[in-house]
């Protein structure tokens, strides 16, 4: 291997291992990321806020303040510089009261003159130190003389010492005189605009959100089989231009079943008027072994019409109210019982949910009465929690296997130990559970039971 493919190798490697810091960086941001719209429009203002906020506060105080304290700190060395440069030249009283006048008076310093020692020790550097560095800069610059500064001790105060030949001057200027002092007040300005900002910005997110949670609602709503009277467009252009179509299409779906079921309801009074004449007919032959079989065959036409049309029609003209779930499988287990099965019931949580209850009755009872058909032992458990309800039918059959449970949903798809075969042998049994059950916006699934047999969970929202 050449020294060109070692270090194409190389480079493979490091960008590599770059791509996949990359892409678990990745993962991460997206996954602390907020997840609603509310949460990811107010990190949409609030980014490009804070980001604008603080280059501006950088390019103003680290060039625009930085620029003033040092002319100002300048301005203040040159007036201790003149008056270093009077007393050095110029005679002077005992104890330079002149130049100390004149300094106070005219330059707004306080001087005095001490006796020749040492300087004391560095003193403590504030957090920001722009007015330190300025100042010491231009000390060195225009004086070079050992010097000590304290812009800590006094809030309003700035002391220098500097060290002559035969004294020690010490100077009290005015921190304003040597330091533009007014951050404090752009801070406050900055935090408090952004904060009305903010402020400005999360009410109007939240009456741009309600229209849109009022949509989802409605939908979700319409998906469980609920109405939703109150609901119109609101808020923006386009969500009230997705309102509209959603109601649009509400109207056009609920056009479509109430015409499926006028249709439905007259095949229905058709051919039940034709059975109805058939039995007639059959009754007035009189009693014999082929009459008796045309009769049984008469009665198996009606179940299987009556299976045809409630799975046609879906049950979808129920309107959904209040339902007590506790009381519904306790009477679906008495009935049960009366027919000669053993069924146990237990419900856990808030018994009242909104269902139509005939369908979800319908639902429940073609479970049961399909554990019923193949098993000894049926148990229902039903729970409801803040989202779900959940209802779980277990019986000691054979069960199912788990290659065949998606299977036996199909309509009409009748095996002989498929297990989805209803009273009229139709092959509709599960086909109506699951269609009911995802009317109200929920499933069906099938798994093994703690029984040994099948276990068959219905699960709708709440």
């Amino acid at each position: 291997m050449t020294t060109l493919d070692v270090g194409m190798a190389r480079l493979r490697t490091v960008a590599h291992s770059i791509w996949r810091v990359w892409d678990v960086t990745g993962i991460w941001v997206k996954g602390k990321m907020p997840a609603g719209l509310y949460g990811r429009s107010l990190l949409i203002i609030i980014a490009p806020m804070v980001i604008l906020q603080s280059v501006v506060a950088f390019v103003f105080m680290e060039r625009h303040w930085n620029t003033v304290t040092r002319r100002l700190s300048a301005a203040v060395t040159q007036d201790i510089a003149g008056l270093i440069d009077i007393y050095k030249v110029y005679p002077q009283d005992l104890d330079s009261a002149q130049l100390r006048k004149i300094a106070q008076e005219r330059l707004g310093l306080v001087v005095d003159f001490l006796p020749v020692s040492e300087m004391p020790p560095p003193g403590p550097k504030p957090f920001f130190s722009l007015l330190d560095q300025a100042l010491s800069e231009e000390l060195r610059k225009q004086i070079g003389k050992p010097y000590w500064i304290d812009t800590v001790g006094r809030s309003s105060l700035v002391e220098i010492r500097i060290q002559l030949d035969n004294a020690v001057m010490r100077v009290f200027a005015r921190r304003n005189a040597a330091y533009a002092s007014n951050s404090e007040i752009f801070l406050l300005w900055m935090v408090g605009t952004s904060l009305v900002l903010l402020a400005v910005a999360i009410l109007f997110l939240r009456n741009q959100i309600k229209p849109i949670l009022r949509l989802a609602d409605a939908a979700e709503s319409f998906g469980k089989g609920r109405d939703a009277p109150n609901f119109r467009p609101r808020g923006a252009t386009e969500v009230r231009r997705a309102a509209r179509a959603f109601i649009e299409m509400k109207s056009r779906v609920e056009r479509t079943i109430e015409q499926r079921t006028t249709m439905l309801a007259g095949v229905s009074h058709d051919l039940r008027t034709v059975l109805t004449r058939f039995k007639l007919e059959l009754a007035i032959i009189g009693d014999s072994p082929e009459v008796e079989a045309m009769k049984r065959d008469v009665d198996e036409m009606s179940r299987m019409l009556e299976a045809y049309l409630a799975f046609a029609r879906g049950d979808a003209g129920e309107q959904s109210e209040p339902t007590d779930m506790a009381m519904f499988l306790d009477e679906l287990k008495l009935d049960m019982e009366r027919h000669g099965h053993s069924v146990t019931s237990v419900f856990h949580g808030q018994p009242v949910v909104t269902v139509r209850p005939n369908a979800f009755k319908r639902c429940i009872s073609n479970l049961v009465s399909n554990a019923a058909r193949f098993s000894k032992s049926i148990s229902m458990t039903g729970h409801r929690d803040h989202r779900w309800l959940t209802v779980t039918v277990d019986d000691d059959g054979p069960g199912i296997p788990a290659q065949m449970r998606e299977d036996v949903f199909k309509p009409f798809l009748r095996l002989d130990d498929a297990r989805n075969q209803d009273e009229g042998g139709t092959g509709l049994g599960l086909a109506i559970a699951r269609d009911i059950a995802r009317s109200h916006g929920g499933d069906i699934t099938l798994g093994d039971s703690p029984l040994g047999g099948l276990r068959a969970t219905v699960r709708v929202p709440v």
